[in-house]
C-alpha cells in the first residue's frame, strides 16, 4: 500500500523566466506537489517524509538555479525530489507562473512533470 503527500499552493519567489527583467526582478512561483510513497508502518515522522524538508529542497534548488523555461525548473524539482528522499517511489510537480504576460489575459502559465523511481 501506498500514500501519497501533497503540498499545493507552495509559494516561493524565484529568479526564472526567459525574459532578463524576470530574471532580475524576480517573482512568484507556485508549487503543487504530490510525492507516492510506501505507507508509513508507524506513527512516526521518521517513517515518512518530512513537508518542511520538502520545502527546504525546493526553497535551495529555486534559489541556486536560474531557469529559463517552467518545464525546466518542475523537472528539476521533481528530479531533486527523488534524489533526496529514498523511499518516494513516484513524484508530480507542477509549477505555475502567475505574472506571465502572453498577450492575452490568463490566470497563470503552468508546467507539469511526473518522475517514477525505476
Amino acid at each position: 500500500m501506498s500514500v501519497r503527500i501533497e503540498l499545493r499552493g507552495l509559494e516561493l519567489p524565484g529568479c526564472h523566466g526567459v525574459l532578463e527583467h524576470e530574471r532580475k526582478a524576480g517573482q512568484p512561483f507556485i508549487y503543487d506537489l504530490e510525492l507516492e510513497l510506501p505507507e508509513p508502518r508507524a506513527d512516526d515522522l521518521e517513517a515518512t517524509v518530512d513537508y518542511r524538508e520538502i520545502v527546504e529542497l525546493v526553497r535551495e534548488l529555486s534559489d541556486e538555479r536560474q531557469f529559463k523555461l517552467l518545464e525546466s525548473l518542475a523537472a528539476a524539482v521533481a528530479d531533486a525530489l527523488l534524489e533526496r528522499f529514498a523511499t518516494v517511489e513516484r513524484v508530480r510537480v507542477r509549477v505555475r507562473k502567475p505574472e506571465v504576460d502572453p498577450g492575452a489575459s490568463v490566470e497563470y502559465a503552468a508546467a507539469s512533470v511526473r518522475r517514477e523511481r525505476c
